[in-house]
């Protein structure tokens, strides 16, 4: 379970700024939206709100960024690029690391670790460790070598192995150390999704369909949605390149029949109810999804496997533009999965970017869930929750309209839009 994850010094992030799972003293929604620990209760997620550009999608990369050093570093030569773009608009940032830390749980253990890189070294590496309230070194690498404390003996012997450009963890992990394959598995299960781009997101819904256990899960909540159609049909077949929109270029239509010849494709389609005259039905008729069902449709399928593979195992799930192409009350019904006891029995998290303000009225989100990212004259974003914005020195009251306030610009984090009819009249003047 997350507790904080911390970026510095990465993309529009210039100093470093906490998104905290922790909750705090705060009593809404006590019963549905935490998740009691021994050492604290921690939330089932947040909600980031901003304007364009304000640095939501920048804050899901820096987590997806974090995820693929932790995982993939280690398999890189030492001449790769590790693919991190600190803050470039001030001189002393751009040549400085980028920060990455994330505080978790594993059972009832807290472990803080993070590092600091550049795009072609490891600059410090830390692992720490809380079993109680104190919290105890388990390694911590500098520039001029990795010092591995008695609690982390899986470490030892290990630091000549590892490459500069390469995680001190994922090296260990190489060699079968116990805790470091714990939390690179934690890392496996902190998974980032976007909402534009979701096609390869099929996959997973594709094997969760093909389960019998996980398949009337899915089905179900493709029924309570309501989205036109009865069933989903998922066949392989061979690649014929008549399934190829015809609107592509003839080359890459061409291009792509003789590189897909003889592979096996997923084809998806949905069942819908013929009806006559008299609107009786009289069976069924097929559609083909990707052409066929609306942009919608798609996306809510296609994430639907990583949504219900996450709350099926546990873990945390980062979405961004969760709302592209989505009716409020489908944003509402993926949310509301992860704030519930009934649907949720293994705690999973979601963190998402949004514009749908409607969740700040109808999401049952309580004050610390609820985040917005602001940029400031400099370009540097700003991440901050409606639980730690002040008004005279006070703290937002829980019977605020908050999506009415926000709107208004009263929290701040909303696009500043100058005088239209100047605009549009210059236009009509050419």
């Amino acid at each position: 379970m997350l507790s904080e994850f911390t970026v510095g010094n990465f993309l529009s992030f210039k100093e470093k700024k906490t998104l905290s799972l922790a909750a705090t003293s705060i009593k809404e929604h006590k019963d549905t939206n935490l998740i009691p620990t021994e050492r604290l209760d921690l939330l089932k997620g947040a909600v980031v709100y901003g304007a364009n550009a304000s640095g939501k999608s920048n804050l899901i990369r820096a987590m997806s960024t974090m995820r693929r050093l932790v995982l993939k570093s280690v398999e890189l030569s030492s001449t790769s690029e590790l693919k991190v773009t600190p803050f470039l608009l001030n001189t002393v940032h751009a040549d400085e690391p980028s920060f990455f830390e994330v505080v978790f749980f594993l059972g009832q253990v807290r472990y803080r670790y993070g590092f600091e890189v550049t795009n072609t070294l490891v600059h410090s590496e830390w692992l720490f460790e809380s079993r109680k309230n104190t919290e105890k070194q388990l390694f911590i690498r500098e520039k001029d070598g990795i010092q591995i404390w008695k609690g982390f003996p899986e470490g030892q012997g290990l630091e000549e192995k590892t490459r500069e450009n390469a995680l001190f963890l994922s090296v260990v992990d190489q060699f079968n150390g116990a805790l470091a394959r714990r939390i690179i598995q934690w890392f496996t299960n902190f998974i980032a999704v976007s909402g534009l781009s979701h096609e390869q997101y099929k996959l997973v819904t594709f094997k969760m369909l093909e389960d019998p256990e996980t398949k009337p899960l899915l089905q179900d909540f493709f029924n309570n949605l309501d989205l036109g159609f009865d069933q989903i049909e998922v066949t392989k077949e061979l690649f014929n390149p008549d399934q190829l929109p015809k609107e592509m270029p003839e080359e890459l239509i061409k291009q792509l029949g003789t590189d897909l010849v003889g592979k096996t494709m997923l084809n998806f389609r949905t069942s819908h109810t013929r009806y006559d005259e008299n609107n009786s039905p009289t069976g069924t008729v097929t559609f083909d999804m990707r052409s066929q069902e609306s942009a919608g449709s798609n996306k809510i399928f296609n994430i639907s496997g990583p949504v219900f593979d996450t709350i099926k195992n546990g873990g945390v799930l980062m979405i961004d533009e969760l709302d592209s192409s989505l009716h409020p009350l489908l944003t509402l019904a993926i949310t509301r999965l992860f704030n519930s006891k009934e649907h949720n029995p293994k705690n999973a998290q979601l963190i998402f970017a949004t514009h749908d303000t409607n969740l700040l009225r109808l999401g049952r989100f309580r004050r610390d869930q609820i985040y917005f990212v602001e940029k400031n004259n400099y370009g540097a974003s700003d991440l901050y929750s409606l639980v730690e914005y002040k008004e005279e020195s006070k703290t937002v009251r829980k019977d605020r309209s908050f999506e009415k306030d926000y709107i208004q610009g009263r929290y701040g984090a909303i696009p500043f839009i100058g005088n239209m009819d100047k605009i549009t009249s210059r236009w009509l003047e050419k």
